[in-house]
C-alpha cells in the first residue's frame, strides 16, 4: 500500500472516530463537499504520533476519538462559500452563538488555507476506556467561542483537568495546539508543509491514493 494518505483507523489500533463533515452534525448544517465516507485520512508521520498519544492516553485511563484528520481543499472552499450565504440560524445556536458566519474567517476559527488539507491536523477528543462516555470538554467540537479557547474561563474543575490530559499527550506525542480551540493539534514535524491536498475521503484506500494522480494535489506557498 502506497501514497501520502492513508486511513487512520488501519495504522492505529483502538482509535475511534465520528467524521463530523461527512455528517449533518456540523457547523455547515449537511455533509461536506469532498467527505464520501465516514473515515479519517491523514499522513502516515500523522498515524505514528496518534499512537505514540493513544499510548500516553491510555495510561490515564483514556481514548482518543477523531473529529476530522486530513481535509480536502474543496471542503475549505465549501466552507468559504457557506460563509457568504444568507443566514439561516440552524447551527448558529450551537457553534457560533456569538459571532457572524464571515467572523468565523476573521477570528481564526476557519482558514482559507487549512493545515488540515496538509494531512497532519487533527481535531479530537478524549472517551473513557471503562465507559466509552466522551470526556467532558467544556464544549463541543467546533464552538467557535472563547469558551474554546486554552485558558479559558469558567470551566469546571473536570473540564479543566481533561483539557490538560488531552495537551499533555499531544505535546508528547509531537503535536503543537492551536489557542482557540481544545480539540485543534498539528504534529510538529509536517511531512507536507507545503502542499494542500484534494483528494476526496472514500471508504476504499484505492480510491484516495495520490502517488498515482498527481493531478490531485496543490502546492502551494504556505
Amino acid at each position: 500500500m502506497s501514497g501520502e494518505l492513508v486511513h487512520v483507523d488501519e495504522f492505529v489500533p483502538g482509535i475511534r472516530w465520528d467524521a463530523k463533515y461527512a455528517t449533518w452534525d456540523n457547523f455547515t448544517g449537511g455533509p461536506v463537499d469532498g467527505y464520501h465516507a465516514n473515515r479519517i485520512m491523514g499522513t502516515r508521520e500523522l498515524c505514528a504520533a496518534l499512537e505514540r498519544a493513544s499510548e500516553a492516553a491510555a495510561a490515564h485511563g483514556r481514548g482518543l476519538l477523531l473529529w476530522d484528520g486530513y481535509r480536502p481543499q474543496r471542503a475549505v472552499d465549501r466552507f468559504l462559500r457557506w460563509s457568504r450565504e444568507p443566514e439561516d440560524g440552524r447551527t448558529k445556536r450551537r457553534h457560533y452563538p456569538n459571532i457572524s458566519r464571515a467572523e468565523m474567517f476573521e477570528q481564526g476559527y476557519v482558514a482559507a488555507r487549512s493545515g488540515h488539507s496538509r494531512g497532519s491536523t487533527v481535531d479530537l477528543t478524549l472517551f473513557d476506556l471503562g465507559t466509552g462516555e466522551l470526556a467532558a470538554m467544556g464544549g463541543d467540537h467546533d464552538l467557535m467561542d472563547p469558551r474554546s479557547h486554552h485558558g479559558a474561563h469558567g470551566l469546571t474543575p473536570a473540564e479543566e483537568r481533561n483539557r490538560r490530559v488531552l495537551r499533555t499527550v499531544m505535546d508528547a506525542a509531537g503535536f503543537d495546539a492551536y489557542d482557540r480551540e481544545w480539540w485543534h493539534y498539528t504534529l510538529r514535524d509536517e511531512p507536507y508543509p507545503d502542499t494542500y491536498f484534494d483528494v476526496p475521503i472514500t471508504s476504499r484506500m484505492a480510491e484516495s491514493l495520490l502517488s498515482s494522480r498527481p493531478e490531485a494535489r496543490r502546492a502551494v506557498a504556505r
